[in-house]
């Protein structure tokens, strides 16, 4: 650790120089940065709901104790160091001289805060409990350095940090048992971070404008204000961009990429992510919200029927004419190499009469009813997706009919166990985030299953998933989190559909290179050279 943290401290003097030189040189104009989003933030609160679009925001604001770049790698942030000193015991050392936004100084007492309070926000559709419930208590040692004490031995420990946005004690209102709430944060109260931003205004659904945090720390962003609009219709999107009304925008449309790569006033950065797209479904209400034609059973808890919905996508064909190749069809969580993804995790091959054999022996000849949920312009081409997938389901017998929503009410509706199969999303830094998110048993006190809406349940994987959870070595650690995978898409308890390419468009005027976890950061975008 020792010498990524020297390696980091060296890139970050380089960029505080670089960055000074840079503002000095900009013209005025050039201090403002307008980027065009494609999904607004459901909240401001940074422990609200784990979702990129909350994400991106909130680490404007906010930072962690570890962060990653744009490839995924960890290295220091408002930690300069950690350790694991015993099987149970991580110490961290915090980054001194840090100020908060409101010019109070950082120390392990907002850690200690921020730890105790994600676990106490009310109603969050996605806690981000799966990253701190395995921290069960902490040792100030001194102002900056704390020891962060776990159940059993936390090897991803490090990696989770990445993920849990610091507030300031003091500004988030302690004596209030989660601190502040998500209603004062929506409102602007509160929302006091380290980050290289800090906020300015939020009128929502027209913009989110952010100004430079002179406090920071780090490299000051090349960007005085940056004002987010949310622009969910795609085509709306890309005529702001021609229009010069943004400076970027993410997510431009497929269909649209070749001209906007053409045009000599624009440039498209290119990113394989880590999100996988997937479809989950009902492993245990019955009847089953959506499915008709079957007296009242639930055909998803029968594992040949699963594999049957898998076996009639044609995932290749999926992504090379619905996404236009910018899906890599998926036959597990993550793509390889990253860590715990297994080089031999193949997607299924489209068999349709496979599929309706299948169907047939568990009593389904004739097929059934079903309804697809999906967001509307959640994910690239999510809604092409799903009337893609729903055709393909009908071919095979299953009467498919797609139920799509705006995002926010996707998610609700999701949340509340309204689809007997859905459309989703879920990026990670490595397969263990995944495995426990989106398959684990739902556990609120464990923090396990939290983003798991189709109650899949399966102890021998939530055994596997808890023995690498706890395994220090990394090469045990990968292996059993691939065995874990495999045991989870051997019971099909979701079916993978592709890796996501993410893409931006930006006047040639600016550059970013873009990140594999999909978030739009104004302080790595840069003026163009």
């Amino acid at each position: 650790m020792k010498q990524t943290a020297r390696h980091w401290l060296r890139r970050i003097a380089v960029a505080l120089v670089g960055s000074m030189l840079l503002a000095a040189a900009l013209p005025a104009s050039a201090q403002e940065l307008k980027i065009g989003l494609k999904t607004e933030p459901s909240s401001l609160d940074p422990h609200y709901h784990a979702l990129i679009p909350n994400n991106q925001i909130a680490f404007h604001i906010f930072e962690a104790l570890t962060m990653t770049d744009a490839d995924g790698t960890l290295y220091p942030g408002l930690a300069t160091s950690w350790k694991a000193i015993s099987d149970t015991v991580w110490e961290f050392k915090l980054r001194p001289n840090v100020k908060f936004s409101d010019g109070s100084p950082f120390t392990a007492e907002d850690v200690v805060f921020t730890f105790g309070r994600t676990g106490k926000v009310p109603n969050s559709p996605s806690p981000f409990t799966i990253y701190s419930k395995q921290v069960i208590g902490f040792d100030i040692i001194d102002p900056l350095t704390i020891h962060l004490k776990t159940a059993a031995a936390a090897p991803a420990l490090p990696l989770d940090m990445s993920f849990i946005a610091i507030m300031s004690k003091k500004a988030a209102k302690p004596d209030v048992a989660e601190g502040m709430t998500t209603e004062g944060l929506n409102q602007g109260q509160g929302l006091i971070g380290t980050g290289p931003f800090k906020y300015v205004d939020w009128k929502r659904g027209n913009q989110l404008v952010l100004e430079r945090n002179d406090n920071y720390w780090g490299a000051k962003p090349a960007w005085k204000t940056v004002t987010f609009r949310p622009l969910t219709n795609s085509a709306a999107r890309v005529a702001a961009m021609l229009a010069g009304d943004v400076d970027l925008i993410e997510d431009p449309p497929t269909d649209d990429l070749d001209r906007l790569k053409k045009d000599p006033k624009l440039r498209v950065s290119e990113f394989v992510s880590n999100r996988i797209i997937y479809i989950h479904m009902d492993h245990f209400a019955e009847p089953s919200i959506g499915i008709e034609g079957t007296n009242g059973k639930n055909p998803l808890k029968d594992k040949r029927v699963r594999q049957a919905l898998s076996l009639a996508i044609d995932r290749e064909a999926i992504g090379a004419r619905i996404m236009e190749n910018v899906g890599i069809p998926a036959g597990g969580f993550l793509p390889h190499p990253m860590f715990g993804a297994g080089k031999d995790e193949r997607p299924d091959k489209y068999d349709l009469n496979k599929a309706k054999a299948l169907l047939a022996e568990a009593g389904y000849p004739d097929g059934f009813s079903i309804a697809l949920g999906t967001p509307n312009g959640r994910y690239i081409n999510d809604i092409k997706v799903a009337q893609a997938i729903a055709a393909m389901w009908t071919r095979a017998g299953i009467k498919t009919k797609v139920d799509a929503a705006v995002p926010p009410v996707f998610f609700k509706n999701r949340d509340e166990f309204k689809y007997s199969a859905y459309l989703a999303g879920w990026g990670a830094g490595e397969v263990s985030n995944s495995l426990r998110s989106l398959v684990a048993t739902p556990n609120r006190e464990k923090g396990m299953g939290t983003t798991n809406k189709g109650r899949y349940s399966n102890p021998a994987l939530d055994a596997k998933i808890e023995e690498a959870l706890r395994t220090i070595d990394d090469g045990k650690r990968s292996a059993l989190l691939q065995e874990a995978t495999k045991i989870a898409m051997t019971d099909y308890a979701l079916l993978p559909l592709h890796f996501e390419k993410s893409t931006w468009a930006m006047k040639t005027a600016i550059n970013y290179p873009g990140r594999n976890d999909q978030m739009v950061r104004a302080d790595f975008i840069k003026p163009a050279k």
